[in-house]
């Protein structure tokens, strides 16, 4: 199976740092600095004994070397504390989303499901007292009335076990504990656009990481489906090395920004949650390609 390329996520790095730094080095950064401050530390000592020998021409080097080392060890430390506020500030948005909907599911509850239960006990007591007025010799009219209350129990109960699916989805596709290519290949198959499906699926992901995964496929399938006119798309999933990776391509129109309060913005807070990111491609008369990436265990 074909896996996605990285370039266009080294791409949005800055060159300096795609050249002299290893994305490694901010899952390990205590022990990346210490190699750093000793490697500068020889360099400096190695600086000044060449000028102490009065090897000036040569002396530079080392000295130059030192101040990159020490100028790459702080621009980590300093990227990595803005990755702790921006984790931080998406953690808080998360927290207000999720709280936001676990109200909203609280309102569809009581909205939906729970009138339509309570409607049903009703009809239901209704219809049990007008058929026990027919057992003592009540009018035909009480029987009919009765078989009219049951029926429309009968469809408030399956209207409600509906509505209760459809909550129950939202909060987790059940089709997910089949697996995270199981439940994709179930999306793509009901996509109002032919969707191409490759997966690359060696290990299956942390339940946190599969759910965000499919809710993503979802949302960005949706987007093509909406706003993109495409005749065809595709979608691609390689899980490796670490990172689950999701790519979304169609051959629209493009014109696809990351603007709030659009999707795309939100999909990309999503993923900032919980360390990931996303990148967009998309030029006017396309195509676009939506790239997301995910650490395979949260």
């Amino acid at each position: 199976m074909s896996s996605i390329p990285a370039s266009s996520a080294r791409a949005q790095r800055p060159l300096l740092e795609r050249l002299l730094i290893r994305p490694r080095e901010y899952r390990h950064p205590h022990a990346w600095l210490a190699f750093r401050m000793i490697a500068g530390a020889w360099n400096v000592i190695l600086g000044i004994l060449l000028l102490a020998y009065k090897f000036y021409w040569i002396a530079w080097i080392p000295l130059a070397g030192a101040a990159l080392i020490f100028w790459i060890a702080y621009y980590v430390q300093q990227h990595a504390a803005d990755r702790v506020r921006e984790l931080e500030r998406s953690r808080d948005q998360v927290v207000d989303d999720e709280a936001a909907r676990l109200r909203r599911i609280e309102r569809d509850l009581h909205d939906g499901p729970q009138a339509q239960m309570v409607a049903v006990a009703m009809k239901l007591g209704l219809a049990r007292e007008k058929l026990t007025g027919a057992v003592t010799g009540a009018a035909p009219a009480d029987v009919a009335r009765a078989l009219e209350l049951v029926e429309a129990a009968h469809r408030g109960a399956k209207e409600a076990i509906t509505e209760l699916r459809e909550l129950a989805r939202g909060i987790h596709p059940s089709v997910l504990d089949q697996g995270l290519g199981t439940a994709l290949t179930t999306l793509a198959a009901r996509s109002s656009v032919p969707v191409e499906l490759v997966t690359d699926l060696p290990e299956r992901p942390s339940a946190a990481t599969e759910t965000i995964a499919y809710f993503c496929a979802a949302e960005l399938l949706t987007n093509v489906a909406k706003h993109s006119g495409a005749r065809r798309a595709t979608l691609t999933v390689a899980n490796g090395a670490g990172r689950l990776r999701i790519r979304v391509g169609d051959d629209g129109g493009g014109g696809a920004r990351v603007e709030a309060p659009g999707g795309l913005a939100g999909l990309a807070e999503r993923v900032r949650t919980v360390d990931g990111s996303l990148q967009v491609s998309s030029p006017l008369g396309g195509p676009t390609v939506v790239t997301v990436e995910l650490p395979s265990r949260v």
